[in-house]
């Protein structure tokens, strides 16, 4: 299937679901999305009956969320996740190539260049979108999802900073390319912690810049950009990152911006760290904000992601349960969001839309599982 041909049928999409923890499956919901292996194989398709016997196994794939349909996520457009926008095959492209890479095939990386530009024309299309993550994703599949990832988040923050479109193009090859590294690490840490790691495990694994930069430094069709961002992503402002330990102003802007976005994905998949909600890592690239990340890359990216995606279940501050509707965007921080029990526990009869925009109030205190 070509580009515009699954272009054409993504826009005739229309996603209406919510975001289940797979603990929270009871039986007997149904399906919202395709459930696609890292090979591209459909292994449930949307609309199938997850039976409480799938259950297990959908456990033993290392999966712990799904998207499901019922009549709680009517009205939830979850059509506005721009990680589900990303195509499946633009994973799967990244996953062959990356595979099959080798320090005397590096020009096969040169059709990395396609996704990329793919990713941005996706952007580009409807440039004041809110990077909705859509947090499901298995391990198996964790570095090419996140290479994807980490390039999609970085290509809208780079339009939204109002790069040149050839930065723009550079950051997104770069960022796709940024963990290449790791294909000459010979362990795979990619479920670990790094906090529980020893000296010598941690100095392995930070080599992947080293090993990454050296892979495709001598590839012209590769720019500067491109290649430091690979070698440099680590830096931190304070001088507290690696290989080189460089200050603010030695480190260049498309680093800054994937410093930011792969600590972001990062944390919110548990990808060589602990797993974080998505507010509480919002929160903690916050905190070092001028500290550790830079400020006006930061503010960007405050401003662009949303800190509780479409189809979350959430708890607010007056203890009512709700489920996340829609974004403010201009606001990342207050969606709107339906209420479908009370503070008192009871279900409500009849659903009620509250804009915390305008509900000054009502916060939001936490994410739940769902039930």
């Amino acid at each position: 299937m070509s580009w515009s041909e699954l272009d054409q049928l993504n826009s005739q999409m229309v996603y209406e679901m919510r975001k289940i923890s797979l603990k929270a499956l009871k039986g007997n919901e149904k399906l919202a999305m395709d459930l696609i292996s890292e090979s591209g194989i459909i292994l449930m398709s949307k609309g199938s009956t997850i039976k409480k016997e799938y259950i297990s196994r959908l456990k033993e794939l290392s999966i712990d969320y799904l998207y499901i349909e019922d009549e709680l996520s009517k009205g939830v457009k979850v059509d506005e996740i721009l990680e589900i926008q990303i195509k499946d095959q633009c994973q799967k492209t990244v996953k062959d190539i990356l595979e099959r890479f080798t320090y005397s095939a590096a020009s096969e990386l040169q059709t990395l260049t396609c996704v990329a530009e793919e990713i941005i024309l996706d952007i580009l299309e409807e440039p004041e979108v809110m990077y909705n993550i859509s947090g499901v994703r298995k391990k198996s599949e964790s570095t090419y999802a996140h290479c994807v990832n980490v390039c999609t988040l970085s290509v809208l923050v780079a339009i939204k900073m109002k790069l040149p479109a050839n930065k723009v193009r550079e950051i997104a090859i770069g960022s796709l390319l940024h963990d290449i590294g790791y294909n000459y690490i010979a362990k795979d840490y990619s479920d670990v912690d790094m906090s529980t790691l020893n000296p010598n495990e941690i100095r392995e694994i930070k080599k992947h810049v080293i090993y990454g930069y050296s892979a495709v430094e001598k590839e012209a069709w590769l720019s500067s950009v491109s290649k430091d961002i690979i070698l440099t992503h680590h830096e931190r402002i304070d001088g507290s990152g690696y290989p080189f330990h460089l200050n603010d102003d030695r480190i260049k802007l498309g680093s800054k911006i994937v410093a930011v976005c792969d600590e972001f994905d990062s944390k919110v998949y548990g990808f060589y760290t602990d797993k974080l909600k998505v507010h509480e890592t919002i929160e903690y690239i916050m905190s070092l904000s001028g500290i550790k990340y830079d400020f006006s890359v930061v503010k960007i990216f405050y401003e662009s992601v949303a800190a509780y995606p479409n189809g979350t279940t959430v708890i607010t501050n007056e203890g009512e349960t709700g489920i996340v509707l829609r974004q403010n965007r201009k606001c990342p921080t207050r969606p709107i969001i339906r209420i479908v029990i009370d503070k008192d526990g009871n279900n409500c009869n009849e659903w009620i839309e509250k804009d915390l925009t305008k509900d000054l109030t009502l916060f939001i205190n936490d994410t739940i599982e769902s039930y």
